[in-house]
């Protein structure tokens, strides 16, 4: 019998925008409004990014550590259950919904895939009705209280894929016996898109649909151009 999933990325995908800066703006503001005067360095950790001297990883890592910090996990929770709130009721198309709601109708089991963190990803995932998350994750120290280090591996690009093979192998699901659909904006996740049994290059830029022109894959667009 084969097991039908759905795997979705997340910003601009389903989002009408990123949530990566977002998020990180609307915690600042409310754990720890000083932080504010640490941004000048943001400067810096993107220029070191776009000389390539720090990846993508690594650029996240340092922006947590000065706009969050360690937080404890009572005080994050109400920040992220209030973001999410707002991502859903502001932030996601009504193509995405609307698509989402097919396969769910149809059967398939819903999976966020996203390189965003999943301590806020996962609560708008859940609004939305996903089944499970594939999503970066951040440490904890002994407290509970958030590590600006990545636990693991960012979930972008080639470990992307990585990480969502693992994690079929984790719920004891073969490959061979699953019909996968994947739903993504960006080139950075070909890799799934050709590892997919459906791909769709969805709310795309000009190389993704190029790509997928080539490949035969097809192309869907839920922007809501009056918003844009």
């Amino acid at each position: 019998m084969t097991t039908a999933l759905a795997i979705y990325d997340m910003d601009k995908t389903i989002t009408r925008r990123p949530t990566y800066g977002a998020f990180m703006a609307f915690a600042l503001v409310r754990l720890a409004p000083w932080r504010i005067l640490l941004t000048p360095a943001l400067v810096g950790t993107t220029l070191a990014y776009l000389v390539r001297l720090i990846d993508r990883g690594r650029l996240k890592e340092i922006n947590f550590r000065l706009l969050i910090g360690r937080v404890a996990p009572e005080r994050l929770e109400r920040v992220v259950e209030a973001f999410a709130d707002r991502q859903v009721k502001t932030n996601i198309m009504a193509g995405a919904r609307s698509r989402i709601a097919e396969d769910r109708a149809a059967g398939r089991r819903l999976v966020l895939a996203t390189a965003s963190y999943r301590l806020y990803a996962a609560a708008i995932a859940r609004r939305l009705g996903f089944d499970d998350v594939i999503a970066t994750d951040v440490e904890y120290d002994v407290n509970g209280r958030t590590v600006a280090r990545i636990d693991g591996v960012n979930c972008y690009g080639l470990g992307k894929l990585d990480m969502i093979e693992a994690w079929l192998q984790q719920q004891g699901l073969e490959r061979e016996a699953l019909h996968i659909r994947f739903y993504s904006d960006h080139i950075s996740d070909a890799p799934v898109h050709h590892w997919s049994d459906e791909a769709f290059a969805t709310n795309a830029h000009a190389r993704l649909i190029k790509l997928a022109e080539d490949e035969g894959w097809e192309v869907l667009d839920w922007r809501d151009r009056r918003r844009a």
